[in-house]
């Protein structure tokens, strides 16, 4: 099982790659690694910040696809209807866009640290974007 870590404003979370679920989208993540971006509170999808990625081409398609992630959940949105994005759950979460619903591949799961998730969803809501770091866990 190949580890993550994640390190997201004042926080540190430890998490599994779903490479069973999603093969290839965990071996494009992968290549990318280390990873550094910003995560933000979310528009319209709930209880969930994500990183804007833009244009980023991940050479993925659907793979182990879901709308409503889990709290500790990581989906990738590989493009298409609206730009590619990363979203992690922190608690009820429904996938939507200015285009209407989207799902995303679940490729990354916490597995660590979930107590403290509220915590980064109410910090990136009322302070802004948390820059954000992944790399292997070591």
């Amino acid at each position: 099982m190949t580890k993550i870590m994640i390190t997201t404003g004042p926080f540190v979370f430890e998490a599994r790659l779903e490479t069973a679920l999603a093969p290839l989208t965990c071996a494009a993540f992968v290549k990318v690694l280390p990873f550094v971006t910003e995560l933000m509170h979310v528009k319209w999808s709930g209880e969930c910040v994500w990183a804007p990625l833009g244009d980023m081409d991940f050479g993925v398609g659907y793979e182990n696809p879901t709308s409503h992630p889990t709290p500790g959940q990581l989906i990738l949105y590989p493009g298409g209807l609206s730009e590619t994005e990363l979203m992690l759950a922190y608690g009820a979460a429904h996938f939507l866009s200015k285009v209407g619903p989207l799902a995303g591949n679940h490729f990354i799961t916490l597995t660590s640290g979930l107590e403290n998730l509220a915590a980064l969803g109410d910090l990136a809501m009322r302070k802004g974007a948390q820059a954000t770091w992944f790399a292997l866990a070591q």
